[in-house]
């Protein structure tokens, strides 16, 4: 009868059950087990607890891939130093490698900046699903091993996951790539991901600003990469008094 085999579906799929229990004011009282009583709702044992995302704040991702400039990474993410935003960081195993080469910045120290560290090989984490909700990513440093994986859309790590996941739900994608020259295939691969939504920002420093140092060139570039999310940065720039 229908109501056998709705209980026996009830059994199987007690979320299904439920779900369906909108739809019951629209059959007779005698296809539902027990006249016109709703199905029952499942006990909270069956039940997916997600936790909540502080809707006060912007949760933004980091990415930083095995490329050459480690220092801009750590300028990136103190000028993200703010209260209204969660910080997640995944780094990638080449850009260990190469936090070891330039010296002065370590994963430990990057981490110290982060609201969570995911490693970069667990396929399972929050960035891998469009259902985990997040305000953008920036890859910065992104080399052209991991432009090119993610132009392809082939997730080998947590950070290409991430960013197609970035860019199929429509999501601000901003990646800073380092490298030059640049033959056909880098350049491909950026049109390819500026094609399909994300944002190619190299690091161009700004000299009209006049800076004393190299920090004052990283701080600059970092405010306009901040301005991509409409985030406001006190920094210098184009016709701004001296």
């Amino acid at each position: 009868s229908p109501a056998r085999g709705f209980r026996f579906f009830c059994r199987l799929f007690p979320e299904g059950c439920y779900l369906l229990d909108h739809f019951k004011r629209g059959f007779s009282a005698h296809f539902w087990p027990g006249g016109s009583t709703a199905p029952p709702r499942p006990s909270l044992s069956h039940q997916i607890a997600m936790p909540a995302q502080n809707i006060d704040k912007r949760r933004l991702i980091v990415g930083i891939s095995g490329a050459s400039g480690m220092p801009l990474a750590l300028c990136l993410l103190q000028t993200l130093q703010r209260p209204e935003i969660e910080l997640h960081l995944i780094i990638s195993s080449g850009a260990m490698r190469v936090m070891q080469e330039e010296g002065g910045v370590s994963a430990a120290e990057l981490a110290l900046y982060a609201h969570t560290v995911h490693p970069a090989d667990d396929m399972a984490a929050g960035p891998a699903s469009g259902s985990w909700r997040n305000d953008g990513m920036i890859i910065c440093p992104c080399s052209m091993s991991s432009l090119a994986a993610i132009a392809c859309g082939a997730g080998v790590n947590l950070l290409h996951r991430a960013a197609d996941v970035t860019l199929k739900e429509h999501r601000p994608l901003v990646i800073v790539p380092r490298e030059t020259p640049l033959n056909l295939i880098h350049l491909d691969n950026m049109r390819r991901l500026a094609a399909a939504g994300a944002v190619i920002m190299p690091f161009m420093p700004a000299f009209y600003t006049r800076p004393d140092s190299v920090d004052d060139l990283l701080r600059q570039f970092c405010g306009r990469l901040l301005d991509q999310f409409g985030l406001h940065s006190p920094v210098r720039r184009w016709r701004d008094e001296a």
